[in-house]
């Protein structure tokens, strides 16, 4: 047996349950993992108050966590890249979920080799947060040099990544975020900043040929008038009007939006890797908790506060 974070039924943080579950076992071509470290992102929250049911559907029990750290505790018979005690990153995706438990199962081809520089706890953070900011940079955004970027959310989990991605690509960046994230996101190589609680930046009459939107917070509609003639406008959460225009009105419009799914990819997580390992690109953990106190990680994650990562240490 082990312990998990179990829902029976979307709602809020009422319906976690810290549970004992039976211990998974790999399938042919996958790979069970012993979790030291978790990634809590705002997805997970999301997933549990039932906000993306669409892709989750409606079966219970569910474990919950998409992105974790640890180490290789047993392989399926078709693996050959990974054997026993090997350090790695874990990517069971929205789907599968599972990774807020002491052991999760995860394709041969969504475990990914620990960099030996990070700990535990930086490498959870890595395969959502870190490779959405950069396939909604660069795959959707199509993001260059020379370009003007706008990131809103620019101090949280996905944005801190994204503000540094984004200057990797050598692009003017303005960072949205509250008043006392400011000098924290200058400090990540925001070129300006904008403080929520004082300006509004879709009234504003600087352009941007990409907005990505990191916590999903300001509608396509609203920053049209913000985007260049051709720019897009990039979020991280599927909703209706961004779905229509990236799969059907996009194709009458100049201006785009478009929704990022994350899909991690060995290519993807070495790109990061070479980032972190020039030091253009750091993993700032705003807090850690245990297991257990899941519910105060979620807690705090929906403040939109969170100054970088959150963690849950699990071994």
């Amino acid at each position: 047996m082990m312990k998990a974070v179990v829902i029976n039924r979307y709602g809020g943080n009422e319906v976690i349950d810290i549970r004992d579950v039976p211990l998974p076992s790999p399938g042919p071509k996958d790979v069970l993992i012993k979790v030291h470290a978790a990634s809590v992102n705002p997805v997970d929250w999301k997933i549990r108050s039932g906000m993306t049911k669409i892709l989750t559907g409606r079966t219970f029990p569910k474990i919950l966590g998409s992105e974790c750290a640890g180490e290789v505790a047993e392989t399926g018979a078709e693996v050959t890249c990974f054997r026993g005690g090997e350090h790695v990153i874990g990517f069971p995706g929205i789907r599968r979920l599972s990774a807020f438990a002491e052991y999760v199962v995860v394709s041969q081809h969504n475990a990914f080799a620990r960099p030996q520089t990070l700990t535990f706890e930086q490498a959870s953070a890595m395969p959502v947060a870190g490779v959405t900011a950069l396939q909604a940079l660069r795959d959707l955004g199509h993001i260059k040099e020379g370009k003007k970027v706008l990131i809103n959310g620019a101090s949280g989990g996905v944005g801190h990544f994204a503000v540094q991605i984004a200057k990797v690509f050598n692009v003017h960046v303005t960072a949205v975020c509250s008043s006392p994230n400011a000098d924290f996101v200058r400090n990540l190589g925001a070129d300006r900043v904008i403080r929520y609680d004082i300006e509004d930046f879709t009234k504003e009459e600087k352009q941007y040929d990409i907005i990505f939107d990191a916590v999903t917070k300001r509608t396509f509609d609203e920053c049209r008038r913000t985007l260049t003639e051709r720019g897009i406008y990039v979020n991280t959460l599927p909703v209706f009007s961004v779905l229509l225009n990236q799969f059907f009105l996009g194709f009458f419009t100049r201006q785009k939006a478009a929704s990022v799914m994350v899909r991690p990819n060995a290519a993807d997580m070495n790109w990061m890797r070479t980032q972190i390992e020039k030091d253009k690109i750091r993993i700032v953990i705003d807090r850690i908790y245990p297991l257990e106190e899941i519910r105060e990680a979620f807690a705090y994650s929906e403040t939109g506060k969170a100054r970088g990562k959150i963690i849950l240490k699990v071994l």
